[in-house]
């Protein structure tokens, strides 16, 4: 009779044992970071990373990265330049106005280095001379400054006039009998009027005597008035970036020079009979400005832009003296 043999079960070792526990807490680890994960009460949290353990941590992780400064998002300034060099900090454009703004880089105000020469109308020199008297009509004369309802105004003879030099002087005139008037030099007049020889509106030459008398002995000296008015910038008619012609207008003391900056370096131009500085060949046109009056204050600007035809303030005025 065979004896019925059952197969023995074997118990699991010790390392079985810790094995299947090990890998039972694994399990249970992962199942409660799912539940956590996707509990129907919380969203994902974009600033939590879960760790993947590797195959021998004891329990995956949870990390929070150091939290850094946001970014700062680039300014835009309130009116980009399409010219605006590349890495060139944004800054904001200041309101529009009219006419040209001193510079802010560099002073608006400054000493001529080398003084200009002097011209035949000085500071302190009296002159002698005729005074004789025209029709002014609307006050417009050679200088091309325009229109104007102050006719207190004279034409300077041709010596003195000094291609245009004379235009915007203002000079204080004195007849033999006492009697004077303050006019400003918009005109010229042409020989055989003398050196010496102021031709007046009528209605300043009334000032100092009858018209009838057709022509008076007259003193005359240059002044630097109190004035409202600052020193405006106008271009020519036709001026453009190629070739321009720039006037000066309202200034307190007579004008000297006029410069371009092209390249680095201060470009003196020409001055015209009609009391235009040209540019012949476009040079600094449209850029910085520095203008120098005959005592050698000079008023700086970055630039007026090239608006034929049109009176541009610049908000500065030469000092008086």
């Amino acid at each position: 009779m065979k004896t019925k043999r059952h197969a023995a079960r074997r118990r699991p070792s010790t390392r079985a044992r810790w094995t299947t526990t090990a890998a039972a807490l694994v399990a249970t680890g992962v199942l409660v970071c799912l539940v956590v994960a996707l509990r129907p009460d919380g969203d994902a949290d974009p600033g939590r990373t879960v760790a993947v353990p590797a195959a021998d941590a004891p329990s995956s992780t949870v990390t929070r990265p150091p939290s850094a400064p946001p970014s700062p998002s680039p300014s835009r300034p309130s009116s980009a330049s399409p010219t605006a060099s590349p890495g060139a900090s944004p800054s904001k454009t200041p309101a529009a106005t009219p006419g040209a703004r001193a510079s802010a880089s560099s002073p608006a105000r400054a000493v001529a280095a080398e003084p200009p020469p002097a011209g035949r109308i000085r500071p302190g020199v009296t002159y002698r001379g005729l005074a004789t008297h025209y029709d002014a009509g609307d006050g417009d004369g050679a200088c091309l400054f325009g229109p104007s309802d102050d006719l207190m105004i004279a034409a300077m003879n041709h010596a003195d006039y000094e291609t245009s030099r004379a235009c915007g002087a203002h000079l204080r005139v004195r007849a033999a009998n006492g009697a004077s008037v303050t006019v400003k030099v918009t005109n010229e007049c042409p020989l055989p009027c003398a050196p010496g020889q102021l031709d007046l509106s009528k209605q300043a030459f009334a000032k100092l005597g009858a018209l009838s008398a057709g022509e008076i002995p007259i003193t005359w000296t240059l002044l630097s008035p109190s004035t409202p008015d600052t020193v405006a910038v106008r271009y020519k008619t036709g001026s453009t970036r190629y070739w321009c012609g720039i006037q000066v207008v309202g200034h307190r003391n007579p004008v000297a020079r006029l410069e371009v900056r092209d390249g680095g370096t201060w470009h003196p131009l020409p001055r015209a009979e009609f009391n235009y500085f040209l540019s012949e060949r476009g040079t600094g046109c449209g850029g910085p400005l520095r203008i120098t009056d005959i005592y050698g204050e000079q008023l700086r600007f970055d630039g007026v832009a090239v608006r034929p035809d049109v009176l541009q303030p610049t908000g500065l005025q030469f000092r008086r003296h």
